[in-house]
């Protein structure tokens, strides 16, 4: 990766364990950042001193236990973002990743760790180099919008029965019967709602 270009993570969002926390702050450490924390109740907040940059990577604290990086950032550290993106593949993370070089923006778009699509954009036109799947005409792109909204809607539906299990597992901890059996019936709906989709 070249020193010059500036990566942009967007709708970024990755899942950890606190011990999974601890050997990233050890990674980078060994990598020669510097680097210091302060958490509450809610976010455990890494910041990272990338030159005369201090970039803040903000972990919110789930029901759970574990922590999610959320948001979006722009890197300008050539191995911090390197770090990154071997972090969005290992834990099968999503990000909509831009880089800007010599007047191109490359777009990769990051679902489960995997891109499904890359585009480079130079001025106003913008050209297709990967995307997974067969490549479409623009009418058969129209054709199908609904179906990728489909895919959309899928990931969304996944992403709401990971919430509901947060909550399920909150209400088990605080032994709250009423709070689990409303959570037993929304996961119930929403495997449902799977089913119907992934068929």
């Amino acid at each position: 990766m070249n020193k010059g270009c500036e990566v942009e993570y967007c709708n970024l969002e990755l899942r950890f364990s606190r011990r999974h926390i601890h050997n990233l702050i050890k990674d980078l450490i060994s990598e020669g950042y510097s680097l210091y924390w302060s958490e509450d109740e809610s976010y455990l907040v890494l910041s990272v001193r990338t030159g005369r940059k201090l970039v803040k990577l903000r972990f919110q604290q789930l029901r759970t236990g574990h922590y999610k990086l959320a948001g979006d950032y722009v890197i300008r550290d050539a191995k911090l973002a390197e770090w990154l993106e071997k972090l969005i593949g290992s834990t099968r993370g999503h990000a909509i990743v831009k880089r800007v070089k010599d007047h191109h923006i490359l777009v990769e778009n990051i679902l489960f760790g995997e891109v499904i699509r890359l585009v480079e954009v130079t001025g106003f036109k913008q050209r297709v180099i990967y995307q997974k799947g067969p490549v479409l005409s623009a009418q058969e792109m129209e054709d199908m919008y609904a179906s990728n909204e489909g895919e959309t809607r899928l990931l969304l539906l996944k992403m709401e029965v990971d919430d509901e299990l947060e909550k399920l597992f909150a209400a088990m901890t605080e032994k709250d019967t009423i709070k689990i059996e409303s959570c037993h019936k929304r996961l119930q709906t929403l495997s449902h709602q799977l089913l119907m989709m992934e068929a």
